[in-house]
């Protein structure tokens, strides 16, 4: 199931926005594809992050795969509790399995992203 209030890149990350914070994660989709994530990298508080660019990886028992920023911004979280328990990417993608939180740059941050709709059309293919 697409969660209809999020915010989705064509690579499979979702965004949900509270505020002026822009919550990042992957989707279950691609959780599925990765298969059971044993490590996760993520950028630091701090850094500063360009959409479409690579801010981190996952590995999973099946391959490593690049994390890609869907936001310009400025990382203000990250989710610490991933380093000792990255399966709860899996478990749960779109809730505790939440990747980084952003201040976003720009004045529409999700004018490039997919609604759940699009994003649902997108994973059919």
């Amino acid at each position: 199931m697409i969660p209809e209030d999020l915010f989705y890149s064509e690579e499979h990350e979702w965004v949900r926005l509270d505020d002026e914070i822009a919550t990042v994660g992957i989707t279950d989709f691609a959780q599925g594809q990765l298969g059971d994530i044993v490590y996760v990298e993520l950028p630091a508080v701090g850094d500063r992050v360009e959409a479409g660019a690579v801010i981190g990886e996952l590995e999973s028992t099946k391959s490593v795969s690049d994390i890609f920023s869907p936001l310009s911004g400025e990382v203000v979280s990250r989710n610490e509790t991933l380093e000792a328990g990255p399966e709860v990417i899996n478990s749960d993608p779109y809730g505790e399995g939440w990747l980084i939180k952003l201040r976003p740059l720009d004045d529409d941050p999700t004018e490039s992203l997919l609604e759940a709709e699009a994003y649902a059309a997108l994973v059919d293919e």
